[in-house]
């Protein structure tokens, strides 16, 4: 089951999702809110924390995750702070019950990664796209318009018509004909650039 922690939260901060099952992890870290009471709702126990960048708004809560989890994260910058242990480009790793295929997806951020699973149909997309053709920031540090097309077409690419649901890192999770979102972004991030 995929559980969004950081939903009704009033507060500058990415979602967050506790996956439960095999491998019980979160997905991205959030940031000022107390997540921990959260994750304690559902189980006392995790596995994992994987992170899609290290923006603050995804990784600000990790040391209170760290300190009453005592677990560690993966990312694909084992240079942050954040990230204790590092994912390759098309790694494979266990998510819940499922296991998926890191995406190095640059453009909103240089270590920005998707995770999608084959066998669930389930991707976790960042700040990559959000629902209705939305697209992450390429103002920032690191961001890049040209790249981050690039990094949408492989998503789509690597997603195909497999992709049943997307979770983004802002706003509501796509769980209805993703492929169209995914379609709209990459035409959106095209214009105006």
């Amino acid at each position: 089951m995929i559980r969004n922690l950081a939903q009704g939260i009033r507060a500058f901060t990415s979602n967050v999702f506790l996956v439960d099952g095999e491998t019980t992890a979160l997905v991205d870290a959030g940031a000022n809110f107390d997540v921990v009471p959260k994750v304690r709702e559902v189980t006392d126990h995790l596995d994992a924390v994987y992170l899609t960048h290290t923006h603050p708004d995804h990784i600000g809560n990790v040391d209170a995750i760290r300190e009453a989890f005592d677990v560690q994260t993966w990312g694909y910058d084992a240079g942050n702070l954040a990230v204790d242990n590092r994912i390759e480009d098309g790694e494979r790793i266990q998510i819940g019950d499922d296991v998926y295929e890191a995406i190095h997806t640059p453009g909103h951020k240089d270590d920005h990664l998707c995770f999608f699973s084959r066998g669930s149909g389930v991707c976790f997309a960042g700040d990559l796209v959000f629902a209705n053709g939305g697209f992450g920031r390429t103002d920032l540090p690191e961001g890049d318009r040209e790249v981050l097309i690039e990094s949408i077409d492989r998503l789509r690419e690597a997603t195909g018509d497999e992709v049943t649901e997307i979770h983004v890192g802002h706003g509501p999770s796509v769980v209805t004909r993703p492929q169209d979102d995914l379609e709209l972004a990459a035409r959106a991030a095209r214009v105006n650039r």
